[in-house]
């Protein structure tokens, strides 16, 4: 999937997971070393996360049902929680320092879609 802050138009992440079972949402991102640009997990349904057992900080948005954001966190370290938000429909996890690059900020829009390549057939001649 891809996440798209819709309000300034500035692709988040183009290579997002989805933990949409009890199985990976349990899991979430423990057992990795980190995110690289780019990368990143939509939780759903999702309204707060830890980060107990990680070895990583990340940044972290709480969407409603529209895609609003209702909560960000930046730099989020290992070991920390982060309560559940009312009104939360999912939490996307990204790469520390994403948040601020992107100039996500409550209020904004975030849409996530999945990834489609554009092809254009080569004619031969």
């Amino acid at each position: 999937m891809i996440a798209i802050n819709v309000t300034n138009g500035v692709v988040m992440a183009d290579r997002v997971a989805v933990a949409d079972t009890r199985e990976t949402r349990r899991t979430g991102l423990l057992g990795r070393r980190g995110l690289d640009g780019g990368e990143g997990l939509w939780i759903v349904p999702c309204r707060g996360v830890h980060t107990i057992g990680m070895h990583f900080p990340i940044d972290v948005l709480a969407l409603d049902a529209r895609g609003t954001v209702i909560d960000r966190v930046v730099h989020m370290k290992p070991w920390r929680i982060r309560l559940p938000r009312r009104g939360a429909a999912g939490v996307l996890e990204l790469p520390a320092g994403t948040l601020d690059a992107c100039g996500t900020e409550i209020g904004h829009r975030v849409s996530l879609t999945t990834a489609v390549t554009a092809f254009e057939p080569k004619v031969s001649r």
